[in-house]
């Protein structure tokens, strides 16, 4: 934080133009605080302008910068980019203009020729032009020129290109480039111009000769405003509660009006109509003349919902994630802060949302890790929801079919209020789970991804008419690609990471950072010619699909198929009105999702989720399991789901199956308070990267060093466990080697003082300067 001095009343919250630096170079900063001036003159720089006349960011949100600093340890510049959408912060643009009127200074004719024809320029884009000349400078020197600087919006118009083939696609010859290009669009449908040239490894002229060829059509689309007449379709008196979900409401309706901050856990089974509890609460919420934020784990669930929510509260919605163009994102922050809209749906970031008189904050399948911010600040968004509701006097209600452990140890212990949905709405069963042991048909001469028992299911339920849903957690076509000479993997040059083959652009992909290359010719290793391709991603499922299931129509979802920020909503909703019979995806089709046609569910080889080197990782590959089973049987018809395995005696795949949360969580809690992890200690990661393993090892060493010396130093009397050095689960990633320390203790103040005055300690060190540190005190241990 720095101190200025300014001349004029200054708001705290807002916008100025300062001097900054040994250059005095321009920059925009916050006012995060004012004082009186000292009564002995201070060499203090001086505000050069006001940016905004009014405050940006108000009491509250000046409150979490500071709370978020202290709590995540991170700047108050990335807590303040984190809180304002990117479409409100501002840069500054320096220009050249002329000085009116004229200074009566001596000019040489040159001079006096020049400063005439910059005077008549016709336009500022010709002035500007016409600055490229020598005698600009001696203009700038005699004072006749002058350079000025101005605040502008990041916001601009946003055009996005989308490139998708020509139907009929014309019988041309093609270059490689582009029948990779035809390929990929053959796959994906649309893509933006930019993510399409980036997978297939191409410049925009192969799609510009593509274009013209008559293989592409090009669409530049403008990303719209949010739109504020949307016009309510449904009433609420259609949104019938049963007793049990009556029951439910009331308790966290009474907080509601009583104006109580309050904590609740809503622990209620896949299909038990969690949603239409949120809505009658919203409503009551919103006929006290108060706001509500209602948060979801994925993108993915976003327009679902949205939907759902703008048929009944219209205008009053508006929708808040990070695929929204900076303009869409600059607009619903608006519309919440002066009021015109009540309720904010989104991902994590809507927890910031604006409100100005919070009622109730939702956070639905709030197990999620999608919840936890993997950039600085490295916040939680329940952590920053409990926060808002304490300062708005208001319930928090946390919903999910698998609640994390942390939270349903915190509902037992009566910190939370739980609350049970044990039924399905209408009362429908829980789908039939059937566990097939892979090893089995293995030894039957299976060898395909699909078991019989499954493949036996679809073709039933495809013949009834009904939908079928496959997860399978690995993207790609091939998992892994290794040598047959030394068994080494193609790992990525920038991670240590194995690649993995994409078929559809022929490449191999990292899918950590990205970087993308052909099928290497020789082993990088031991110089082998000849390679195995091992394992099955999305990819090659789809492929196999289509060719068992011919008549079959199958919509494969993924992040190579979802580059589009519309494709979530296009694709979802085609698989809604039947243009698909099979769905095929990774995760994100795994949660949230309701589909009444949906009637069998197919989990294949979820086994590795269960090593993932984490703590939580029998409690993720729990929940994916119980989520996805969940997402069949929705409608009139029963449903059905088959968990394929190796592992199927497993306790966690049998409970799973067995949709039984309350004995996994008595597993769960025993390892964990004999291992010592949350909810039974605080637990902390410091992290240190940079491009030398030798000096990041060495960092890490020298904080646990200093961690030894402030405890001896300060009589630190919590007690505290240290665990590394050690290199992080992937220990390099995107070209920087990582390494950790692990600490776990309770979270007091006097614990953040030793975190910070540890990274200060070792940032203060000259060997260290240029490596990146960062405290993560919700860190994941296998990353």
């Amino acid at each position: 934080m720095f101190t200025y001095r300014a001349d004029t009343p200054v708001a705290v919250g807002c916008r100025v133009l300062v001097p900054f630096g040994r250059g005095n170079r321009e920059r925009v900063g916050m006012v995060l605080e004012c004082q009186e001036p000292p009564a002995a003159e201070t060499a203090v720089k001086p505000v050069l302008a006001v940016l905004d006349a009014l405050p940006v960011l108000q009491a509250e949100q000046l409150d979490l910068v500071f709370w978020l600093r202290e709590m995540t340890f991170c700047t108050y510049c990335d807590a303040i980019r984190t809180i304002l959408p990117a479409g409100m912060q501002l840069q500054i643009v320096q220009k050249t203009v002329l000085v009116q009127p004229k200074p009566n200074v001596w000019l040489s004719d040159e001079e006096e020729r020049y400063y005439q024809i910059l005077n008549t320029a016709p336009t500022s884009a010709a002035f500007q032009k016409r600055l490229h000349h020598p005698l600009a400078a001696n203009l700038l020197e005699k004072g006749l020129l002058q350079q000025v600087s101005a605040a502008k919006s990041r916001v601009q118009e946003s055009k996005v290109k989308l490139l998708s083939l020509a139907d009929p696609l014309p019988e041309r010859k093609m270059t490689p480039k582009q029948q990779s290009l035809v390929k990929l669009l053959q796959e994906c449908g649309t893509l933006p111009e930019k993510e399409a040239c980036r997978r297939c490894g191409i410049t925009k002229a192969v799609v510009q000769s593509a274009e013209k060829n008559g293989l592409l059509v090009c669409e530049m689309r403008v990303a719209e405003p949010i739109a504020e007449d949307v016009p309510v379709t449904e009433s609420l008196e259609q949104v019938v509660l049963t007793e049990e979900q009556e029951s439910v409401m009331e308790q966290v309706l009474q907080k509601v009006l009583a104006e109580e901050t309050a904590y609740f856990l809503l622990h209620g089974v896949t299909g038990s109509g969690k949603t239409r509890v949120f809505q009658k609460l919203i409503a009551e919420t919103l006929k006290q003349g108060k706001q509500a934020i209602l948060l979801v784990p994925e993108i993915a669930l976003t327009p679902q919902i949205v939907g759902q929510f703008q048929n009944l509260f219209g205008n009053a919605v508006v929708v808040m994630h990070s695929a929204l163009t900076d303009r869409q994102r600059q607009d619903a922050y608006q519309r919440m802060q002066n009021g015109t809209a009540k309720i904010a749906i989104g991902t994590r970031s809507a927890v910031f949302a604006p409100v100005q008189n919070l009622g109730i904050l939702i956070v639905d399948e709030e197990g999620e890790r999608t919840y936890k911010s993997e950039n600085a600040p490295r916040y939680h968004a329940i952590a920053v929801a409990r926060k808002r509701c304490q300062t708005h006097h208001c319930p928090l209600l946390l919903a999910s079919a698998t609640p994390s452990i942390e939270s349903y140890y915190y509902a037992k212990k009566g910190v939370y209020t739980l609350l049970e949905l044990k039924k399905r709405y209408r009362n429908m069963p829980l789908p039939e789970v059937t566990v097939v042991d892979m090893n089995r048909e293995r030894q039957l001469g299976n060898g395909t991804p699909f078991s019989n028992t499954l493949l036996d299911a679809m073709q039933e339920t495809l013949s009834q008419g009904k939908q079928v849903l496959l997860l399978l957690n690995r993207r790609g076509y091939h998992t892994m690609i290794s040598c047959c000479s030394c068994n080494e993997p193609v790992y990525c040059p920038n991670c240590s990471v194995p690649m993995t083959y994409h078929k559809v652009s022929d490449q191999l992909m990292c899918h950590y950072c990205g970087h993308m290359q052909p099928m290497p010719e020789t082993c990088p290793h031991c110089g082998g010619k000849q390679f195995r391709r091992m394992g099955f991603g999305t990819q090659q499922m789809e492929e196999q699909l289509q060719l068992l299931f011919p008549k079959a129509r199958v919509l494969r979802m993924d992040a190579d198929t979802t580059g589009s920020r519309y494709a979530y909503e296009e694709k979802f909703a085609a698989f809604r009105n039947k243009e698909y019979e099979i769905m095929v995806g990774t995760q994100m089709i795994g949660k949230g999702l309701d589909f009444p046609d949906v009637t069998l569910v197919g989990v294949l080889s979820l086994d590795q989720a269960l090593f993932a080197g984490d703590f939580r990782s029998y409690e993720r590959t729990f929940s994916l399991i119980t989520q996805v089973v969940g997402r069949s049987g929705r409608g009139d018809t029963a449903g059905r789901a088959i968990l394929q395995t190796f592992l199927p005696n497993h306790y966690v795949l049998q409970l799973a199956a067995q949709q039984n949360y309350p004995v996994f969580y008595e597993q769960e809690y025993a390892i964990r308070k004999t291992m010592l992890f949350p909810p039974f200690c605080d637990l902390c990661i410091l992290g240190f990267v940079g491009e030398k393993e030798e000096i990041v090892a060495a960092a890490a060493a020298e904080a646990v060093r200093q961690i030894q010396v402030y405890v001896k130093e300060q009589a630190f009397s919590y007690p505290l466990w240290v665990l590394g050095a050690v290199p992080c689960h992937y220990e390099r990633l995107k070209g920087k080697y990582r390494y950790r320390v692990i600490l776990k203790c309770k979270n007091t103040s006097p614990y953040r003082m030793l975190i910070r005055a540890v990274l200060e300690a070792v940032t203060a060190q000259k060997a260290f300067a240029k490596l990146y540190l960062y405290a993560d005190m919700n860190g994941d241990i296998g990353v």
